[in-house]
């Protein structure tokens, strides 16, 4: 992130809280994450489920490498066919050492790269060369070479090191655990490293930061593929939270708050409640008997991003959800969403989703019915 875009964003934060008795249903959608446009990855009702390939490269960290086959390898069809087909891969087949005080046998080598629609990386902590010199030992170079052109390539944590040393992050924007993000710009300064965000869609390659927001990520290209309704139920399945903005900050302050301390939990369940609603940063505040001032720092401090971005994220779901699964027009949707005109709507979901309301329910119906097949 260059330096004139975090002031930019600095003053932006600014003016959000200078302007805090303002309503907030007009609030800007999070620009931090490029979002591509939506898409499906197998239109044709018969195609076969898509693949996706997780290479489990020595010191893997046992959580990291899980998160794939958990989110992908529950994603279904309402008749429970599969939609996802997971495999895992490594370098060669056999033993493959993690992190943990256990191996992991894997048995599949790097045969199975070319025949991936997805491939995911996952972290590890014995990287080597593409950690500590930026550049792709030679096995690993043979093996990502099997990959096809097009191919869907995704990292979790700092698996990015991977696709950065491939030289699939030049120029592109890209995140990594933040403890790790500075060093990952010194390394690969072609890349637009965003420390702040808990993954980055870029179309066709994804990076996630650490850890957790692994399954963010998951979830998200679930729901890029199959719309909302299936990425939730993998989510109630798996007892996540089913969305989590990808600009939302990595590193939240006080992610569990003090008991002794106030929350804002009762004031986003108000809002969650009445979005169809034109709801004001002093009325959330009031809900839980603080200032404006108060509210807005505690409510950054526990969700990571600002309550109009938060109020926006909440209705662009709704939005999603109605769209996919309802007859109501476009108008309708945009009312009952709390975007008041169907020109708000369309403005906030192009800038999350890259695409109109008219081209998401065209693209998710489509789904949603080879789904129910």
């Amino acid at each position: 992130m260059t330096q004139q875009t975090t002031q930019k964003m600095q003053a932006t934060r600014t003016m959000q809280t200078m302007q805090a008795t303002e309503t907030l249903q007009a609030a800007p959608t999070p620009q931090t994450t490029p979002v591509s446009k939506i898409t499906r990855s197998d239109q044709h009702p018969d195609a076969p489920p898509h693949k996706v390939a997780v290479l489990a490269l020595g010191g893997v960290i046992p959580f990291e490498l899980s998160i794939p086959y958990r989110i992908f390898g529950k994603a279904t069809t309402s008749s429970g066919e599969p939609l996802y087909e997971v495999v895992t891969c490594a370098l060669a087949a056999g033993p493959v050492p993690t992190d943990a005080d256990f191996s992991i046998n894997v048995d599949l080598g790097p045969e199975a790269l070319a025949e991936a629609d997805t491939v995911v990386v996952p972290a590890s902590y014995e990287f080597g060369p593409p950690y500590d010199e930026g550049r792709l030992g030679d096995e690993l170079a043979a093996a990502l070479a099997r990959i096809r052109p097009g191919t869907r390539m995704v990292s979790i944590c700092t698996g990015s090191y991977i696709l950065a040393a491939a030289g699939l992050l030049d120029g592109r924007p890209a995140t990594t655990h933040w403890s790790s993000t500075k060093r990952f710009q010194r390394m690969f300064p072609s890349v637009r490293v965003d420390a702040d965000v808990l993954f980055v869609d870029d179309g066709d390659v994804l990076t996630s930061a650490g850890v957790a927001s692994g399954i963010d990520l998951c979830l998200h290209i679930v729901r890029r593929d199959h719309g909302t309704a299936v990425a939730n139920e993998v989510a109630r399945r798996s007892v996540v939270p089913p969305h989590r903005d990808g600009g939302q900050a990595q590193y939240i302050q006080r992610p569990v708050p003090e008991p002794q301390l106030a929350t804002t939990t009762g004031a986003r369940a108000w809002a969650l409640g009445r979005l169809e609603q034109p709801i004001q940063l002093r009325d959330m505040a009031e809900q839980e008997a603080m200032s404006v001032r108060t509210f807005t720092r505690r409510f950054r401090e526990e969700v990571g991003i600002s309550p109009g971005q938060w109020l926006t994220q909440q209705r662009v779901e709704r939005a999603r959800h109605l769209l996919e699964d309802s007859d109501l027009s476009v108008d309708q949707v945009a009312r009952s969403a709390g975007f008041g005109t169907a020109a708000s709507m369309r403005q906030h979901l192009q800038a999350a989703l890259g695409v109109s309301p008219t081209a998401y329910r065209r693209t998710f119906r489509a789904v949603t019915d080879v789904s129910r097949r």
